[in-house]
């Protein structure tokens, strides 16, 4: 039998036009500038074109559209890339949303989504490194990727931020890679990619990471989320169990020991070798304070990480990564000196700025166990004398939702002081917080407003305290404004 080996270089047969619908979202940016790297020709079209990933999109060559307007047809593209975001909704007086969705159905031109364009055109002939899980994906992406960077592995990634040790969401990598590693297909070029649970497109509900075929699959935990999409646990379960599907048998699949959910998943099947991790009878634990751990490979120490990271999750974190890159015949020792020197993402507790000697944190938890181990992991740092004000929205679908509105004081219970962001929610914060006492001179406070919210801080915080701004979006630029007010 004739054997051809498919590899990066010859999976394109020669370079594409796409068009992006959506093309400003974190992961079809991502996507449009992987493309522009490999020689496609890219243009795409959002709402609210704005900065900064406009700016950075036309720095890149790429022609950007506002609106979705059917005339875009006339640009004839080789294939339409779908974003997330496209729907076929009718707005009040009966026309579509997204006319140029309708126009691409109505003319019979090529249209795909943007994950199953990334597994044809990206990841085919690359060993794929999936990272995924309900929280934490972002951030473990981020230092796998960066663990195989330091270890010479020069890989591909695609991360739903931006890893401030490469400055950019998204790059190809090396065509092949520099030094051949385990297994059949040792000599694949690297990807690591942030695997989504939420679902492809409008026109396929399957979670966009079955479409990554990874060799190296990471669960790092698994609760429930995304209630706009799915009914319960067992539903998202049930998708992670179709991921572990397409791993093969070569493949590894490195699973949080602490997380019954994942267990649940692993037992409906899995063909590929398990590592576990977290659980003190795992194959890597952790043994020490989270910023300064022994790294232990089935009881045995085989590195000490010491770095700048805070909270149980992200030793988690870094577990995980560690396990994922021995898979790539990355020794802890190796992974423990990158990490120690990792810089971690925008957004996750990213110091925004100081004034009057109070420190304005930007981070983007926005599900209650997020937050509560966010708050968690600095109050360990700072210890109990430090006073935490956590400022929040619940903006994601799932809390817009009100799903997990009674987990709230829960999550907050780190922080001294809460204020809560209420715009746009169906249901009543202050009831939902009431347990922590609600209202002026209360631990906690509402405001429908962003300046009412700035008030309400301005009005009790004292030199020394520490502001811990939560959101999944802008947050309506309140770090900024909090700087300046505390002027």
């Amino acid at each position: 039998m004739t054997r051809i080996k498919v590899t990066p270089a010859n999976v394109e047969s020669s370079a594409m036009h796409i068009h992006i619908l959506g093309i400003c979202g974190t992961f079809m940016g991502g996507l449009a500038a992987l493309a522009r790297e490999a020689g496609h020709k890219v243009t795409g079209c959002d709402s609210g074109v704005y900065p900064p990933m406009s700016d950075q999109l036309r720095q890149l060559g790429i022609e950007l559209i506002e609106g979705y307007g059917a005339d875009q047809i006339a640009l004839k593209p080789d294939m339409y890339v779908v974003g997330n975001v496209v729907s076929r909704k009718r707005l009040p007086d009966g026309s579509p949303k997204f006319p140029l969705m309708e126009a691409i159905l109505d003319t019979g031109a090529a249209y795909t989504s943007g994950p199953q364009w990334l597994a044809e055109h990206v990841l085919r002939g690359r060993h794929v490194l999936a990272v995924a899980g309900t929280h934490g994906k972002t951030t473990t992406t981020s230092m796998l990727t960066w663990v195989l960077e330091c270890a010479g592995l020069q890989p591909g990634f695609l991360v739903g931020g931006v890893p401030l040790d490469f400055g950019v969401s998204a790059r190809l990598g090396a065509a092949q890679r520099p030094v051949a590693g385990p297994g059949p297909v040792g000599d694949e070029p690297v990807f690591v990619i942030e695997a989504d649970e939420y679902d492809t497109a409008f026109f396929d509900k399957r979670s966009k990471f079955v479409h990554y075929r990874p060799r190296t699959a990471v669960l790092n935990n698994l609760e429930f989320d995304h209630a706009d999409i799915f009914d319960d646990l067992a539903a998202i379960e049930r998708q992670f169990h179709h991921l572990i599907r397409t791993v093969p048998s070569s493949g590894r699949v490195v699973s949080n020991g602490l997380e019954e959910s994942l267990t649940r998943v692993l037992t409906q099947g899995c063909w590929s070798e398990v590592r576990s991790f977290g659980s003190a009878v795992s194959d890597f634990s952790a043994d020490g304070d989270p910023s300064d751990f022994a790294v232990l490979h089935r009881g045995k120490k085989v590195g000490q990480l010491t770095w700048s990271l805070t909270g149980v999750h992200n030793q988690l974190n870094a577990l995980a990564a560690i396990a994922a890159a021995d898979h790539l015949g990355v020794s802890a020792e190796v992974a423990c000196e990158a990490l120690s020197r990792f810089q971690n993402v925008k957004r996750r507790m990213e110091l925004r700025g100081t004034v009057n000697g109070i420190e304005v944190y930007d981070d983007f938890a926005h599900h209650p166990t997020a937050i509560r181990t966010t708050l968690d992991g600095l109050r360990r740092k700072l210890g109990v004398q430090a006073r935490i004000l956590a400022v929040f929205e619940p903006r994601s679908n799932t809390m817009k939702l009100g799903t997990m509105k009674s987990q709230l004081p829960w999550s907050l219970e780190s922080a001294d002081l809460v204020f809560c962001h209420t715009a746009g929610l169906d249901w009543d914060a202050a009831e939902a917080l009431e347990s922590m006492g609600v209202g002026a001179g209360q631990r906690a406070q509402v405001a429908g407003d962003i300046e009412t919210l700035i008030a309400q801080i301005s009005a009790v915080v004292r030199p020394g305290d520490h502001i811990v701004c939560m959101s999944n979006g802008g947050f309506g630029g309140i770090h900024a404004k909090l700087l300046q007010a505390l002027k």
